[in-house]
C-alpha cells in the first residue's frame, strides 16, 4: 500500500489519516500489508479507553443483564401486555435489549451478516469503487477519522427506504440485502408498535408519525487488531436515529454504558439487538433513553455486524420532531425545542465527541 503514512508523518496525525484515506483501501488493506503493530494515529488516551470501569462478569448481577425480551405470542392480546411492560422498562432503564421469537429466519440472519463480511473481504479494487462518505451506497474507514484516535472500522452503509436502488449495492451482498430489508422492516414496524403502546400511546402513533419511513444499513467490519488495548472498534456515541436493529456475529465487542459501568452484550445465536436512538428520546420527552455504547477492538476476528438505522436522514425535509404532545402535561413540561432532522444531524456530526448527549447540546 504505497500511500500509507511515512515513519517522518507518524506524529502528524492528519497527514497520517490522510494517506489512509487516501488508500481507500480500509483497516482491512492496512491488515493486508502484514502489521504486527498498531500505527500511533490508532492510539487512544487512557482517559478515552477506560473513562468508565468495565463489568467483567454481568452474569453475577442480574440487574447488569441486557434485557432479553421474547416476542412469542407477540398477537395474543394476554401475552402481548406484559411484551409491552418489558420493552417500557427495558426503554427506560437501558435504552438496549436484545429480541427473541422476531420472526426473521436463522438463515436470513447468517446470510446478512455473510454478505456484509463477502463485501469488506473483496479486491480492493472492487471495493474501492464504493469509497467515499455521501451518497446512498458509500464505504469508509472510521467515521470521520478524528485526531483523537482513528477507531477500528470499516463501514459499507446503504439506504434501503424509502427508495431503495439494487442496482447501485455491491454485488456481493445485493440479494440478501434485499431480503433481509423485507423481514426488519417488518420487525422494525413490530417493534415500533410496542414502543407506542409502552409510551401509552396508540399502536400506530410512531409509525404514523414517520419513524419507519426511512431505515440505512450499517455494515460494520472489524478486522483482529494487533494491539486491541490501545484503541477501540467504535468509541463512545449514541445513534442518531429513532431506533436500531443490529445482528452481529458471535464475537464479543458490544457495550453498553450502564450505571456508570460498561457492560458486554454478548452475542446470542439468533437474537437482534435493539436499542433507542436519539431522535426517539427527543420525541418520548426522555420517556426512552438513547444511551453511550461503543466497541471494543479485539485480537480476535473478524467481527462483523449489520446496523439498520432506522431515520430519513438522507431525504431532504422540513418536517420538525419535537416531544409528542400527548406526553406533555404541566408536571411533564417539552424538555426540547423542535428540529429537522437535517439540523440536528448537523449538531450531531459537529458534537465534541466525549460522551455529552447532543440533545443537551
Amino acid at each position: 500500500m504505497e500511500t500509507l503514512p511515512r515513519k517522518e508523518e507518524v506524529d502528524d496525525v492528519s497527514k497520517a489519516v490522510k494517506a489512509l484515506e487516501d488508500t481507500k483501501a480500509g483497516i482491512q488493506g492496512l491488515v493486508d500489508t502484514g502489521i504486527v503493530k498498531l500505527p500511533p494515529f490508532f492510539f487512544m488516551s487512557p482517559e478515552v479507553l477506560n473513562d468508565h470501569p468495565t463489568l467483567t462478569d454481568p452474569h453475577l448481577r442480574t440487574d447488569f443483564q441486557v434485557p432479553i425480551i421474547d416476542l412469542n405470542g407477540v398477537l395474543d392480546p394476554a401475552h402481548q401486555k406484559k411484551i409491552v411492560e418489558k420493552m417500557r422498562s427495558a426503554s427506560e432503564e437501558w435504552g438496549f435489549f436484545q429480541v427473541v421469537n422476531h420472526g426473521i429466519p436463522q438463515h436470513v440472519l447468517k446470510e446478512a451478516v455473510d454478505g456484509v463480511r463477502r463485501f469488506h473481504e473483496q479486491p480492493r479494487e472492487v471495493k474501492t469503487t464504493y469509497y467515499g462518505r455521501t451518497g446512498m451506497v458509500r464505504y469508509y474507514t472510521n467515521y470521520g477519522l478524528k485526531s483523537k484516535g482513528v477507531s477500528w472500522i470499516d463501514t459499507l452503509a446503504c439506504v434501503m427506504a424509502p427508495n431503495p436502488t439494487p442496482e447501485k449495492y455491491p454485488f456481493a451482498c445485493r440479494d440478501i440485502f434485499m431480503e433481509y430489508s423485507k423481514h426488519v422492516q417488518s420487525l422494525g414496524e413490530v417493534i415500533l408498535g410496542l414502543l407506542s403502546e409502552a409510551l401509552g400511546l396508540d399502536p400506530d402513533h410512531l409509525k404514523d408519525i414517520g419513524c419507519s419511513e426511512g431505515y440505512a444499513f450499517h455494515c460494520q467490519y472489524y478486522p483482529a487488531c494487533p494491539e486491541p488495548d490501545r484503541t477501540l472498534g467504535v468509541g463512545r456515541h449514541r445513534d442518531p436515529d429513532f431506533f436500531t436493529i443490529l445482528v452481529q456475529n458471535q464475537i464479543l465487542g458490544l457495550q453498553v454504558l450502564h450505571r456508570d459501568h460498561w457492560i458486554d452484550i454478548c452475542p446470542m445465536e439468533g437474537a437482534v439487538i435493539v436499542n433507542i436512538g436519539d431522535l426517539l428520546q427527543l420525541i418520548s420527552n426522555d420517556k426512552f433513553k438513547s444511551v453511550d455504547h461503543r466497541v471494543l477492538a479485539t485480537s480476535v476476528g473478524p467481527r462483523v455486524s449489520l446496523a439498520c438505522l432506522f431515520t430519513t436522514d438522507l431525504q431532504p425535509s422540513d418536517k420538525v420532531y419535537g416531544p409528542i404532545k400527548e406526553l406533555l402535561s404541566p408536571n411533564n413540561p417539552a424538555l426540547y425545542k423542535g428540529t429537522t432532522i437535517p439540523n440536528y444531524l448537523k449538531t450531531y456530526v459537529s458534537k465534541p465527541g466525549n460522551g455529552l448527549s447532543v440533545l443537551k447540546l
